[in-house]
């Protein structure tokens, strides 16, 4: 079915040789010469775009097109006008026209406005399309080489970048292509990560990257000294392409100075990474250090509420004499009261703000079937966090701190990955219950398909028993007990779960941004 055009104005008569362009060209052009009779023809007949003079007779264009978009808001309207006033222009884009143009207009301005409102999603998902398949085998060509930690963090740039692209696509084979790409990256990354981790913490690595327990000391420390004021803020739970989704919101608001990716401990999780974050130190070294700050997995009570104790600690013991508040959101009232109460938080030279709500996202997918509509797709799982950032008390607080002038950093403590593939483990009753780890005695798995860490003390992980080890699911597997099993299989299946080696898990975000 063709594109069918219609064009308001009061000279009609003189736009003839335009309108048999445009014909010429495939397209059907109603014409009419009056904003009233332009209504009613919107109102009888499809159109795909609006050609509309403001300066008409009766009815203005202005008018016309708040009438129109009153009704149909997605309906495509070009402006046309002899006046470049700036009240005029103000009225109209404030309508949310699509397009502006300004008299005379020749017949190659009009294709070039049908095409760029009409055709650009599909020519700008041709380039896509075309621009992926080009990289494809270059991608493909630098996970099979020697890849260190730095290139890795490329790649994994690379793979974000068109994950996002080709979200917007139309091409459903192409995402499918590019899912197994990524799925063979996230294969080579967990042999990468199974060949160095152990070697990065034991100091045996030239090329051991910023981690966990290093990142305050090596990424956080030297802008804090820098600047006057500063928020640090820790999204929990949040990927690198959720980071990416949320940017251009913040870059409203702020500019950013530098972006980098950071490597989470194992097991990624908040228990571990995040502690490790505060503290300065691995788990395992928190456990015989401050022995009253870490919560065992056998233990009951919350696994992170020391943590400005163990900021206090890692700043004492670095010698850096930086005051600091500390706040942790979990949910939606303590934003708002925070978001209300921020000036009396401007006295000291650190906020850290903790702000739990991606990583209830991933766990109410599990549980909710409503938010499982809502994330269906990876696409749709970006899409939801922005929609939340967009309305939460945390973007009210940002554009506080941009009117302020105070600078942020943002990072997170671990991402998370869709799981699709079951793992067979075998365990007792005080195994931990994570999908992606599993540490205590006696645990039966097959060898090939998980990270083992035999002896918790090689990576520097806590030993609630003598015989107790780790394992970590890889790429997109989750451990499964053999009891129930199917139904475990089928309940836990494409759900966001963290705890594991992926890139989506380890590879961090970590933003520094100035106010504008």
């Amino acid at each position: 079915m063709g594109v069918k055009i219609l064009w308001a104005d009061d000279e009609i008569d003189l736009l003839k040789p335009h309108i048999l362009f445009l014909k010429e060209k495939g397209y059907e052009v109603i014409t009419t010469s009056s904003g009233s009779e332009a209504l009613d023809l919107i109102e009888d007949d499809d159109f795909d775009i609006i050609f509309l003079d403001e300066n008409m007779p009766g009815l203005t264009g202005v008018e016309t097109l708040e009438r129109i978009k009153g009704k149909y808001p997605g309906l495509p309207v070009v402006m046309i006008t002899k006046s470049e006033e700036e009240t005029i222009m103000n009225d109209a884009i404030g309508s949310n026209i699509s397009d502006y143009l300004i008299k005379p207009v020749n017949p190659n301005q009009i294709l070039l406005a049908v095409k760029k409102n009409l055709d650009n999603r599909k020519l700008v998902s041709e380039k896509t399309a075309l621009t992926y398949q080009q990289q494809f085998r270059q991608i493909g060509m630098r996970l099979s080489s020697s890849v260190d930690f730095d290139e890795w963090k490329d790649i994994y740039r690379q793979l974000a970048f068109w994950e996002l692209e080709l979200g917007k696509s139309q091409d459903d084979s192409l995402r499918e292509i590019f899912m197994m790409q990524k799925g063979e990256a996230n294969n080579v990354f967990s042999r990468f990560i199974k060949e160095h981790y152990v070697d990065w913490l034991a100091g045996r690595s030239d090329s051991k990257p910023v981690l966990s327990h290093t990142a305050f000391r090596e990424k956080c420390l030297p802008v804090i000294k820098e600047e006057k004021q500063l928020f640090l803020i820790i999204i929990d739970n949040m990927r690198f392409d959720q980071w990416k989704a949320i940017q251009p919101r913040l870059e409203e608001a702020y500019r950013l100075v530098g972006e980098d990716i950071y490597c989470s401990i194992l097991p990624t999780a908040t228990q571990y990474a995040r502690n490790a974050f505060f503290a300065g130190l691995m788990p395992g070294e928190i456990q015989k250090r401050h022995p009253q700050y870490w919560v065992r997995e056998s233990d009951e009570g919350a696994r992170n509420q020391y943590e400005p104790e163990l900021l206090a600690e890692q700043i004492k013991r670095l010698g850096a004499g930086i005051s600091f508040h500390y706040h942790k959101i979990l949910n939606l009232t303590a934003g708002k009261k925070l978001a209300g109460s921020l000036s009396d938080y401007m006295d000291k030279k650190l906020n850290v703000l903790v702000y739990n709500f991606v990583d209830m996202l991933s766990h109410s997918r599990t549980e909710m079937e409503v938010i499982k509509e809502l994330a269906e797709s990876e696409a749709a799982y970006r899409s939801l966090t922005l929609s939340w950032f967009e309305h939460s008390p945390l973007w009210d607080i940002i554009r506080q701190l941009a009117a302020k002038k105070i600078p942020l950093l943002i990072t997170t403590d671990h991402g998370s990955i869709r799981v699709h593939h079951p793992t067979k483990v075998v365990g007792d009753k005080n195994t931990n219950t994570n999908l992606r780890y599993k540490t205590g005695k006696n645990l039966q798995y097959d060898t090939k398909e998980v990270f083992e860490v035999k002896n918790p003390g090689d990576a520097y992980l806590p030993k609630d028993n003598v015989s107790a080890n780790f394992i970590f699911a890889q790429e997109d597997h989750f451990f499964v007990y053999p009891n129930n099993y199917n139904y475990y299989v089928n309940y836990y299946k494409n759900t966001f779960q963290h705890g594991g080696v992926s890139m989506d898990e380890m590879l961090i975000p970590f933003a520094y941004l100035k106010p504008k």
